[in-house]
């Protein structure tokens, strides 16, 4: 049995445009993959595929995984597949999990089927976001999701992750984004910044204001964190999990120790070089 780690990630800065042909948004989004990750394991075995998940709860009817097993498919010949999903990144929660989950599979089934390990392609066609899992670490993600240069690995500072009692919906979110006529999120003040994130572009979430309109008590949150942890605390993705700056991991994983009460789940966590890996 072939054992992934699927990382999640955390878009420190998330900028929307208006939707094109399609109605999809482009995006230039810096991303870092944290360390804070799923665990896949993956087996031949005899037909049907099986794919169990343990850990958190999880839809196995027609999740991303079994996409990515569909589209692996139409390339090459991959045998059935047991699959063991141990969840541990929360859903709903802009984290990435269910695409980085998916990233895993593509490789395993590449590497089962004894392909190219070059996925990329079929990534794009699975999910917008499985492509920078194929890559990892430090990225700008462009166009639609599917363009993703690495960048100088950010360094010098960890994160405090905490997500509400409650999940926010894709669709949902950049359908409000839309009804408001695309607004732009409030960038972080640069001297709340570690200084690595200093000078570049804007550290905003569009998105944000959407949010919190669909979900008015993710303000309150994000204002209990920061009174809480005395620095900037920021949104990912499309929510609902939310962040904060440190300077480093035991400070990150104090930190997310003293707003246990307040969340769903909070963890303190290294920045991570590297996306989807086998272990």
């Amino acid at each position: 049995m072939m054992t992934y780690e699927a990382p999640g990630k955390l878009n420190l800065s998330l900028h929307v445009s208006p939707p094109v042909g399609g109605g999809r948004h482009p995006l230039d989004s810096i991303v870092q993959t944290i360390d804070w990750c799923d665990r896949i394991e993956v087996a031949t075995d005899e037909p049907p595929d099986s794919l169990e998940v343990r850990g958190l709860a999880v839809p196995t009817d027609d999740n991303l995984i079994l996409t990515a097993l569909r589209q692996a498919r139409s390339v090459f010949d991959v045998p059935p597949l047991r699959i063991v999903l141990n969840k541990d990144l929360p859903i709903a929660a802009g984290l990435g999990g269910g695409s980085s989950d998916a990233a895993a599979v593509l490789l395993a089934a590449a590497e089962i089927a004894g392909g190219s390990p070059d996925v990329r392609a079929i990534g794009e066609r699975v999910g917008s976001d499985v492509p920078l899992f194929l890559t990892g670490g430090t990225v700008r993600m462009t166009g639609f999701g599917e363009e993703v240069e690495p960048i100088p690995s950010l360094t010098g500072f960890a994160v405090a992750v905490a997500q509400p009692n409650f999940g926010l919906d894709t669709g949902e979110v950049y359908g409000r984004w839309d009804q408001l006529e695309g607004p732009e999120g409030e960038a972080v003040p640069e001297h709340l910044l570690p200084p690595v994130l200093r000078g570049g572009m804007p550290m905003r979430n569009d998105l944000l204001p959407a949010a919190l309109d669909i979900e008015p008590v993710l303000g309150d949150f994000m204002a209990d964190l920061r009174s809480v942890w005395g620095t900037a605390v920021c949104m990912t993705g499309s929510g609902s999990a939310c962040f904060g700056y440190f300077a480093t991991v035991d400070e990150a994983r104090d930190a997310a120790s003293g707003v246990g009460e307040m969340c769903a789940v909070a963890r303190g966590v290294d920045l991570r070089d590297r996306g989807v890996t086998r272990v």
